[in-house]
């Protein structure tokens, strides 16, 4: 056993203008790039930073992990700000592109629904869900913004990912067994999304090599009931290509790392590498192009949404 060690085009808003590269001596209107990402432990998150190194030599970029983490976007905006720039374009580095999109809508003053920023002595960030800070309030901030909407499971980049990945572990394909491995929602409507369109992107394994088979699973991971029937499933899978003689390669569909599967497949026969879709220049790729349909994109700004009174700041 060799085990681990780890949803749509752009969305457009108001107005359009045209980007300014980082090397532009402009001072109005310049185009930034903030880009978020989950977040984790050091390892994960400098994996995220070293897929957006190749581009900053090209365009302003800061980074906010968490979940649509407020404090995080408040700081990387100002830092953003900081350095004149005035339209934002955000990346948003998830696996659906439903993740969290109205939240950060709420977050950037774009749509209503979260507060004013509360003062620092009533400020306390809360960490309910696996440390980032889950608070809703909306940020500080005077510049305009374009939201990306396409999820890494939408995209054709990752097809490549995936088929790579499996040609790296394989050794015999016609007696193996792949299994794509994602977290999942709790919704079961859009759980059968995240699954159908990652079936899209698995095709491309069948395609490179012929393996015995192909599945996607979500492992649902933060719902306890829905997770323990997932486990169950995800496990046969695994454990019915060691009964046939054959073996089971596991591929995370997660932005970095193997996050839990290692526990959930304890003591069964797989091969896994326990890369997710980072480390690949597909990914960096990925985010060049979302950066570039951002460049060109209809921006939002939150304060004159404010002054022309849909909500008071």
């Amino acid at each position: 056993m060799r085990n681990p060690v780890s949803l749509l085009p752009v969305v457009l808003i108001l107005g359009a203008c045209t980007g300014v590269p980082k090397s532009s001596n402009a001072t109005d209107d310049r185009f930034g790039v903030l880009l978020m990402a989950h977040g984790g432990e050091p390892e994960w998150n400098a994996g995220v930073l070293s897929a957006v190194e190749p581009l900053r030599d090209r365009y302003v970029i800061e980074v906010a992990f968490g979940m649509a983490d407020p404090a995080t976007i408040q700081e990387a905006v100002a830092r953003l700000e900081g350095q004149g720039i005035t339209r934002i374009g955000v990346v948003r580095l998830f696996v659906s592109g439903e993740s969290w999109y109205e939240r950060t809508e709420q977050i950037l003053g774009i749509e209503e629904g979260a507060p004013p920023r509360r003062t620092a002595n009533e400020h306390a960030r809360e960490a309910s869900h696996h440390g980032h800070g889950m608070e809703l309030w909306r940020i500080d901030t005077s510049a305009a913004f374009a939201l990306s909407t396409e999820g890494l499971a939408d995209a054709e980049e990752m097809e490549a990912v995936l088929a790579d990945r499996a040609q790296t572990l394989s050794r015999d394909p016609e007696n193996e067994d792949v299994l794509v491995l994602a977290h999942g929602p709790g919704d079961d409507r859009e759980n059968e999304r995240w699954i159908a369109t990652i079936q899209e992107r698995a095709r491309a394994i069948e395609a490179r090599l012929p393996f015995r088979r192909v599945a996607v699973a979500t492992l649902r991971e933060d719902w306890p009931e829905k997770r323990k029937k997932a486990e169950r499933r995800i496990r046969a899978f695994v454990d019915r290509a060691t009964e046939e003689g054959g073996t089971a390669l596991v591929i995370p569909f997660r932005v970095y790392g193997f996050g839990p599967y290692a526990r959930v497949l304890q003591g069964l026969d797989y091969v896994s590498d326990g890369r997710g879709l980072i480390p690949h220049r597909n990914v960096t790729r990925w985010i060049a192009k979302q950066i570039k349909a951002l460049e060109d994109a209809r921006f939002e700004s939150a304060t004159a949404e404010a002054q022309a009174g849909r909500w008071p700041r």
